[in-house]
């Protein structure tokens, strides 16, 4: 069952009776559902529900033929402007949420612009600039990292964060299968398997909670020895060298204090929830199934507050060898991912393109709709969650005037139903800052942001 919680054992042990009674009564009924989020268990210090932020991310860019010419319907970006704006074919499936989204363009990082097309999906929430010559291809943290970690949003939950991908791991860089970066600019390694993303989240099999206790106690003392050693040969090394292992030493400390958090967590049961409906089984060779099981399990994810911070990349930018490439065409479209995006610009190409496009729209829908039926507090997981949408091409390889969507937060302020257009001057990452803000933080910059966007907030 789900167990609203502090991070202190404190509180979780004065809730510890009433969540027996509640257990008790589950079980009599044999049922084993998520629960909500509820104000009466949460403590004087969290009446208000936890706000949660979701990025779900997409590759090639969409279809963008003339919105005058024959077909125009298939561009992804609407007709009008403000409130006075009509979706076209590729986003109409959105329009039962109309009051819950605000479609953005003209966005992008300046940085990103001077990299090729298909180096951009690395840095969809870093803006970092990938170039060998200049950066070297490191990046810098992620957005969902930089709330989760240096804003320590992420530390009263079991897990800081959630990242997901179709491919799994990390890739290589500038075709990275993760959209999710370390302080140190390192990728953090996506999941891909929905059984496993389960087991991490509700399950607890294989070695009992004293063999995991002892684990946790043997990593600690390998890091302890690490430490130890690293001291030593800092001494010895140059200035370059010294912050070569300053950054190395930086991510060793966030594995400790991960696996400290862990340790910690072992005390307290996960939540229970009912795997009936999930296709735990879906791989790659059934992609309907994996996208919206994934899905799912960021929803049960955010409903039983295991964590506040999930991203989720739909396909890597590595053309051919990206496992989501072949998706559009085991879904029935007739071409892979990269070969519809090249000539959707124009003719049957644009028409092409823009179902597929219309196909990804239609699962950020679907997570739309899960999480608004999860009712928390006066409203829903929804009203409580930032979904950020989209791609860091316009169309394939141009890394200018993303398509992007802005999803739910009603209780964060929000104020969706538009379509807002802004100038090239303005950085993506202006709405970084807004997107942090209305998490709750102090927060004036990220990256290479000139201010915020006050055009979103109610």
């Amino acid at each position: 069952m789900y167990l609203p919680k502090d991070s202190h054992s404190d509180a979780i042990m004065n809730q510890k009776a009433l969540q027996m009674n509640r257990r008790t009564m589950l079980k009599a009924a044999g049922i084993s559902l998520a629960l909500p989020w509820m104000e009466s268990l949460a403590g004087a210090q969290t009446k208000s529900p936890p706000r949660r932020f979701c990025s779900i991310y997409f590759p090639y860019g969409v279809s963008l033929p003339k919105q005058d010419g024959e077909y125009g319907q298939w561009n992804w970006f609407p007709k009008g402007s403000g409130r006075d704006f009509t979706f076209n074919k590729s986003l109409e499936v959105l329009e039962p949420f109309r009051d819950q989204v605000t479609i953005l363009g003209g966005l992008s990082h300046p940085k990103v612009r001077r990299i090729g097309g298909h180096d951009s999906g690395d840095t969809f929430l870093t803006g970092e600039e990938l170039n060998l010559a200049t950066t070297g291809l490191k990046n810098s943290i992620s957005l969902d990292q930089f709330m989760a970690r240096t804003h320590k949003l992420g530390e009263s939950t079991r897990f800081t964060s959630l990242v997901l991908s179709s491919d799994g791991g990390t890739g290589m860089p500038t075709r990275a299968n993760t959209l999710s970066y370390s302080r140190t600019g390192q990728p953090i390694p996506s999941f891909n398997r929905p059984a496993i993303v389960f087991e991490r989240l509700f399950g607890l099999k294989g070695d009992s909670i004293d063999a995991q206790r002892k684990g946790f106690t043997r990593t600690g003392s390998h890091l302890d020895l690490l430490l130890d050693e690293a001291k030593s040969l800092q001494r010895k090394l140059g200035k370059a060298d010294q912050g070569k292992l300053d950054q190395y030493l930086t991510s060793v400390r966030e594995i400790e204090q991960d696996v400290e958090r862990s340790a910690q967590w072992l005390k307290v049961p996960r939540p229970k929830v009912n795997a009936e409906g999930l296709s735990l089984d879906a791989d790659n060779e059934t992609p309907g199934k994996l996208i919206h099981t994934m899905l799912d399990l960021i929803a049960l994810a955010f409903q039983t507050d295991s964590t506040r911070f999930a991203t989720y990349q739909l396909a890597s930018m590595h053309g051919a060898i990206s496992i989501a490439n072949k998706f559009p065409m085991l879904l029935g479209f007739n071409k892979e991912a990269h070969g519809l995006a090249h000539g959707a610009g124009k003719g049957l190409g644009a028409e092409n393109k823009g179902k597929w496009d219309r196909y990804q729209a239609g699962c950020l829908g679907y997570l739309i709709k899960r999480l608004s039926q999860m009712e928390e507090g006066d409203g829903s997981v929804l009203d409580n969650t930032s979904i950020f949408y989209g791609s860091s091409n316009s169309k394939t390889h141009n890394n200018n005037n993303y398509p992007l969507i802005l999803a739910g937060g009603k209780n964060m302020g929000y104020k969706h139903g538009q379509y807002l257009t802004f100038d090239s001057d303005v950085p993506l990452a202006n709405l970084f800052v807004t997107i942090q803000k209305r998490m709750g933080v102090k927060a004036d910059s990220f990256a290479d942001s000139t201010g915020s966007l006050d055009e979103l907030i109610a």
